[in-house]
């Protein structure tokens, strides 16, 4: 047998014999440390404050039933059913899905009312999604369609496989990415979709993202305004010609309480507030200017100081491969007064001190409060939910990537 051969069938064996002590199932990566001490586990690893998480979304559910607006939170921040889970136990219509994997992963735990706000123009894809909306029919799968074409596909696989979808109008507010311009561009579409028996048109989408990360409370409130107005615009064409308006999903963390307040805006597709991240809370809220502390950053990256041989910085095992660095940012230390961290390759990242600051030592651990949590949290297989210094559960990050 070949070195690959005998380390195979060492995987092979080590997973039966865990299946057998868990009941005939293999046990989820890392749990062999529940219940144990932070300090414990591997580094780099993903870990999630269960406060703090847990008092965000309390705080986003309840500005929704106060504001009279429905909450459709956007899993590819987190790619997590169990995270998922909660949020619908809060009170969440369903979730949104950024990509095929994750609208089935999500279906698959059995998260009800998943919406898939990216486009999808392949045959295969299209096909997976008008499978799931048939497996599912008692829980509504949506998706949001913004070009003529994308509707004949979907039309012509629901046609096949003798099922009704449900679609969104995809509404371009100004990202220039996706979606359909406002007006009577998105008119025409919603009247193409009305036209085919195995659509069921049942409203619009209207993403600003624009809006989503502009310093200062009072500048991101007229930007956001601007971009849903055309929204909102669309919305009440689609009323005046007899089509459904029912559902107008838009929003994001930074305008929660803009976009909830906004006239026809029926459900936000908030992400972030979950974990939160150094990237949003530089953006400054209502009442703080200087930093955006409606919700607490719960995300963390544990490191370990693992080279301190030269003088004024330390190497931690934390990388580009452990803390995103797709945004101007960078993670920021808990706990820790005057570092700062920059990367130092795949796999390393250099810590300094200004003066006055103590450096960590040699086997320190340190947790970094991530710059930008979806991407971030994309480099991961699990998350350690942690009460306290205590691991109390760990959860699986799902659908990280396409797998056929």
């Amino acid at each position: 047998m070949d070195r690959r051969g005998f380390l195979a069938a060492g995987l092979g064996s080590s997973l039966v014999g865990a299946a057998a002590v868990h009941g005939g199932e293999a046990p989820a990566l890392g749990e062999e440390y529940r219940g144990r001490d932070k300090a414990d586990l591997p580094t780099p690893a993903l870990l999630v404050d269960l406060d703090r998480f847990e008092r965000n979304v309390r705080t986003m559910a309840d500005h929704a039933r106060a504001a009279g607006c429905g909450l459709r939170p956007h899993a590819k921040t987190h790619k997590c059913p169990e995270i998922a889970r909660r949020q619908a136990a809060a009170g969440a219509l369903g979730v949104c899905v950024a990509t095929v994997p994750e609208a089935e992963a999500m279906a698959a735990a059995s998260i009800r009312g998943v919406l898939l706000t990216s486009p999808i123009v392949e045959r295969r894809k299209v096909a997976r999604m008008v499978a799931l909306a048939q497996k599912v029919q008692k829980s509504e799968v949506l998706l949001a369609i913004g070009h003529p074409r994308e509707v004949e596909l979907v039309n012509e696989a629901a046609e096949a496989a003798k099922v009704v979808v449900a679609v969104l109008v995809d509404v371009d507010v100004g990202d220039r990415r996706t979606g359909s311009l406002p007006g009577q561009p998105a008119l025409d579409l919603a009247r193409q979709i009305a036209r085919c028996r195995n659509l069921r048109l049942r409203g619009l989408q209207a993403y600003a993202g624009l809006a989503s990360h502009v310093p200062g409370f009072e500048r991101r409130a007229e930007t956001s305004r601007q971009a849903m107005g055309r929204a909102v615009e669309t919305r009440d064409l689609f009323a005046k010609s007899g089509l459904d308006a029912g559902i107008l999903s838009g929003g994001s963390t930074g305008t929660y309480n803009i976009d909830s307040a906004i006239r026809g805006v029926t459900e936000l597709q908030v992400g972030s507030y979950v974990f939160m991240d150094v990237d949003y809370r530089r953006i400054g809220g209502r009442t703080n200017p200087v930093v955006y502390d409606d919700f607490q950053p719960s995300l963390t990256v544990l490191a370990t100081v693992v080279s301190a041989a030269h003088a004024g910085r330390v190497t931690i095992d934390a990388g580009n491969k452990a803390l995103d660095t797709t945004v101007s940012v960078r993670g920021q230390a808990v706990a820790w007064q005057g570092l700062s961290y920059s990367p130092g390759g795949d796999e390393f990242g250099i810590v300094t001190a200004e003066k006055g600051a103590d450096l960590p030592r040699l086997g320190d651990r340190l947790e970094f409060m991530v710059p930008h949590c979806d991407p971030t949290t994309n480099l991961y297989d699990r998350i350690y939910a942690c009460r306290g210094n205590r691991v109390e559960a760990i959860w699986p990050v799902v659908a990280r990537r396409e797998r056929r």
